[in-house]
């Protein structure tokens, strides 16, 4: 037995409540107001597109950022004579006012906002807890302040058994957003947490950086056996849409994708290029992990995704297993770039290129 805003409910009658509002995709997005900090981000630019062209009857698309620049390139994409549903609020995840001014009347919130250059945060480590963790914290408060419904924030394969300081403040973040779901108290509110690895093409990632440094003739590598996970924004876009869609509450979500080797890569991009090793930067591992041995108590395959469950949930397990067919993964069960079992050969780096970056992209 639990409680929620109609009172207290058995396991059965929950689900039957439930199912109305996790199909509300399917009923689409049109007339609600969804709002995504670090908006004109690489992933939140892309999903700016992929709403505006589904649900062109959004009734509100807010993007909410701090650099008044990137705002106005991206609105001249989106001209009002054309796109009526979207605003662009300048603000600070760090501000809880502005964010509460920001959020009221919205439905649905995506947290892509962070400040997430491994090496920049390590310099400026107080400037990465005050955007990382208390951003996160204010985005918690303004949410149930302002009467939110449905909240996705999104991590990082870094966040998981962290060795630099953007990884451990996205860890405290993702903690915070699974412990919010305990303190929501009656309002219908879910928070969920989506967690995935190098997003191809974002801004200040190896790709776009590779890409560039072609034409000097050298592609430095950091370390001959680094590997990482690859994701396309598409499917990062896809992985936030699902959450927003069938999260209960308390989640994070994992995709199932393939690793490349960094070596791979660089031939892919640049065969004739020189392959220099500098080393490995501060805060870098040689193989990112999503998923530890020590998650793998409660972790579940859900198919498409791993999902790591909370350890106080506010629903009951079995009902969980049961509606989404979840298998409990073995124990001691670990997902981590090196060890995955799809690795992506040079041929199909190049094609991804194409396909997700740079469709004039020649080798």
């Amino acid at each position: 037995m639990y409680r929620t805003k109609f009172g207290e409910r058995t396991p059965t009658t929950f689900l039957v409540a439930l199912k109305p509002s996790l199909h509300f995709l399917k009923k689409m997005l049109n007339d609600k107001s969804i709002l995504i900090t670090g908006g004109t981000g690489s992933l939140g630019s892309e999903l700016t597109r992929t709403i505006l062209t589904k649900w062109p009857n959004v009734k509100r698309l807010v993007i909410y950022s701090r650099d008044e620049q990137k705002q106005f390139r991206m609105a001249q994409e989106y001209p009002p004579d054309q796109y009526r549903a979207i605003r662009f609020f300048i603000g600070d995840v760090r501000d809880r006012e502005r964010l509460e001014r920001a959020f009221s009347g919205i439905d649905y919130v995506v947290h892509a906002a962070a400040m997430k250059h491994v090496h920049i945060a390590e310099y400026n480590p107080d400037e990465c807890v005050k955007t990382n963790v208390g951003g996160a914290e204010n985005v918690i408060e303004a949410c149930l302040k302002m009467g939110v419904q449905r909240v996705v924030a999104l991590s990082t394969d870094k966040a998981c058994a962290p060795i630099n300081l953007y990884g451990a403040t996205k860890l405290t973040s993702d903690k915070l957003f699974v412990a919010a779901n305990n303190i929501r108290g009656k309002q219908d509110i879910r928070f969920s947490v989506v967690r995935y690895g190098n997003v191809m093409g974002s801004n200040g990632s190896v790709i776009p950086f590779f890409l560039n440094k072609k034409r000097t003739g050298k592609l430095p590598i950091t370390d001959p056996e680094m590997t990482r996970f690859n994701i396309s924004l598409q499917d990062g876009v896809k992985m936030v849409l699902h959450a927003l869609e069938h999260a209960w509450g308390g989640e994070i979500l994992v995709p199932k994708i393939p690793s490349y080797r960094i070596l791979d890569l660089a031939k892919a991009i640049g065969p004739e290029c020189e392959h220099p090793i500098i080393g490995i930067r501060p805060g870098e591992k040689v193989h990112e992990e999503m998923i530890t041995p020590s998650d793998s108590f409660t972790t579940h395959d859900l198919g498409e995704y791993y999902v790591i469950l909370p350890q106080t949930p506010r629903w009951e397990l079995p009902d969980y297993i049961r509606h989404f067919n979840a298998t409990p993964v073995a124990r001691g069960f670990r997902y981590n770039s090196g060890e995955n079992e799809r690795f992506l050969s040079t041929l199909e780096i190049r094609e991804s290129i194409r396909q997700h970056v740079d469709p004039t992209f020649e080798a």
